[in-house]
């Protein structure tokens, strides 16, 4: 069974830190992509980064989330990290993880992705 389970959320303040975990399970972490989503109230999925496999390792942010956000993965504990830095109140959403084999062809749009988790909440305030 693939799971895909993304933690670490809460209440932040404007201008300060957080960081989520991804853990996987039922992939063969090495060679899978993981890349992070977020969905806002009332707006569509948003791709905001992706690492590729780890003999890829390509690495991708979108313009909303470059210079603050760093994505990592830790193979010993077959988890992916999103240091999510500097955070504003835009940030606000539900951030999920998903996989794809290799490489992150499909994290920009994310409609490529072939798993999925289930959320942890991000609550930014100003």
């Amino acid at each position: 069974e693939v799971q895909l389970q993304a933690s670490g959320g809460g209440s932040v303040q404007a201008g300060g830190s957080l960081r989520l975990s991804c853990t996987v399970s039922g992939l063969p972490f090495e060679d899978t992509a993981i890349g992070w989503l977020r969905q806002a109230p009332g707006k569509e999925r948003e791709g905001i980064s992706c690492v590729g496999s780890s003999s890829d390792g390509n690495i991708h942010y979108s313009d909303s989330v470059k210079g603050r956000f760093i994505i990592s993965r830790d193979s010993a504990r077959s988890t992916v990290y999103l240091q999510m830095n500097s955070v504003k109140p835009e940030d606000t959403a539900v951030y999920f993880c998903a996989a794809d084999p290799y490489y992150c062809s499909g994290w920009d749009p994310p409609v490529g992705y072939d798993y999925w988790g289930r959320g942890t909440l991000v609550t930014v305030s100003s």
